[in-house]
């Protein structure tokens, strides 16, 4: 007869110290917004199933920007999301705590930052990481590159939601330059992107031999997938410019505009803000100038000056050769960017001409491109709301009912969150931010 004996006490379990990563200790939102970007929340602990896990926050300074109950947490196991809804514009602190088995946590502070509600909310996005946009591209798949006009890196943004941008390129070793080019247009043929600086002086009145530069990039895939490879640049066409105007009796004022002490945002400056090709052409472009308007233009209108050869000014650094001035009645206000569509429909944003110009007006105009043709006004913009409009991201088929377009602001100067400090000049990168809007045409 077998006797059993005493069973063996269970093994007790040893739990480690949970542990918490964020995927960014910084996040910005905005009142009143739909889709801001969310933080990824990453737990785990040893000798437990991270799905046991539970994640909380809970606000540890000012509860009147974000509270604990404004913040949500979803999904299971080892990577969560958490995202915040603001309460009120300002700063505030919170605590996110993982609490895991046997009694053990772990906490991890999220610094967050809310800006003030914007008009239509539900069509603004927020592009984080720069402040100062200045120029966009479409590259099809829903996704755009970005430029900066503070830095020479070119971000890839999903139009659709706010956040980070999912790929950078700064291509600032093979333009062969430490400071910033001042990109402010751009425009795509093909495979092919070509950016320009202001060509100005800097708003001190100072030359700066990098504003004075063209160049190019080649797209590769789209969407996501979108690679950008540095292709050639040009640094003369301010010297053409003023060569070519100077031929011509000084009518646009070129040379008296780019002297020193000349600041550029100014009604008789020289400041470049918009590039596009003319009607039909992949060799004609136009420069569309924020300054000079009147007296330098006559009758108050804005300026365009086509470069005849652009493609070869930058294929093989061909001197430029400038066609008659285009002049345009944008109501008083100069260009800001212009961009056409595969139709050759032409949208062009207009805006002051002074430097700091965030309540000034702000117009859409439909053009043609035929010089002698006048534009005409499809959509009032608001000036309310932080920053200036800078961008085109892409022209609609302006023939059809409710078209839509997307714009970007430049919200380097704007106090986003209430405390004096300008965007551009904030620590934290992932605060800095421009606002992306629709907007539907008039009829």
């Amino acid at each position: 007869m077998l006797i059993a004996g005493p069973t063996a006490p269970a093994q007790a379990v040893t739990y480690g110290t949970p542990t918490i990563a964020l995927s960014a200790s910084y996040l910005s939102g905005a009142v009143g917004a739909t889709g801001d970007p969310v933080v990824n929340v990453t737990v785990g602990q040893s000798g437990a199933d991270a799905s046991a896990l539970t994640v909380s926050a809970s606000a540890s300074s000012k509860a009147s920007v974000a509270g604990t109950g404004d913040v949500t947490v979803t999904g299971a196991g080892a990577v969560r999301q958490l995202a915040v809804t603001a309460r009120g514009r300002g700063y505030t602190n919170l605590t996110v705590k993982v609490a895991g088995l046997g009694g053990k946590s772990a906490t991890k502070t999220l610094y967050y930052a809310a800006s003030a509600a914007v008009q239509n909310p539900a069509d603004a996005r927020w592009f984080t990481g720069s402040a100062d946009a200045s120029a966009a591209v479409d590259v099809g798949g829903g996704y755009a590159v970005v430029a900066d006009d503070e830095s020479n890196v070119l971000r890839l943004y999903d139009r659709s939601r706010s956040g980070a941008p999912v790929k950078t390129w700064d291509f600032s070793s093979q333009l062969g330059v430490s400071k910033e080019v001042d990109i402010e247009g751009a425009t795509r043929v093909g495979s092919t992107i070509y950016w320009t600086g202001s060509l100005g002086n800097n708003k001190d009145g100072e030359y700066k031999a990098p504003r004075n530069t063209v160049f190019t990039t080649t797209v590769s895939g789209s969407g996501s997938g979108t690679q950008l490879a540095y292709g050639r640049s040009y640094k003369k066409l301010r010297d053409d410019l003023v060569a070519w105007d100077q031929a011509g009796g000084n009518k646009y004022g070129f040379a008296a505009g780019t002297a020193a002490g000349e600041a550029p945002k100014q009604i008789d400056g020289f400041n470049v803000e918009g590039l596009e090709f003319a009607p039909g052409s992949t060799t004609t472009a136009y420069l569309g100038f924020r300054a000079p308007l009147a007296p330098a233009v006559p009758g108050g209108k804005a300026l365009l000056v086509p470069v005849t050869n652009f493609d070869q000014v930058l294929a093989s650094g061909a001197k430029a050769v400038f066609g008659a001035g285009v002049e345009l009645d944008l109501g008083g206000l100069a260009v800001r960017d212009i961009r056409k569509n595969a139709a050759g429909q032409y949208l062009i944003l207009a805006g002051s001409w002074a430097a700091d110009d965030n309540s000034d007006p702000y117009a859409l105009y439909q053009w043609d491109g035929v010089a002698g043709h006048a534009p005409v006004k499809r959509a009032d913009l608001p000036t309310t709301d932080p920053g200036g409009w800078e961008a085109i991201v892409e022209v609609p088929d302006l023939t059809a009912a409710g078209a839509r377009v997307q714009l970007v602001t430049d919200s380097g100067s704007a106090d986003l969150y209430g405390d004096g400090t300008e965007a551009k000049d904030l620590t934290h990168p992932e605060w800095k931010k421009a606002r992306a809007a629709w907007f539907t045409l008039n009829p």
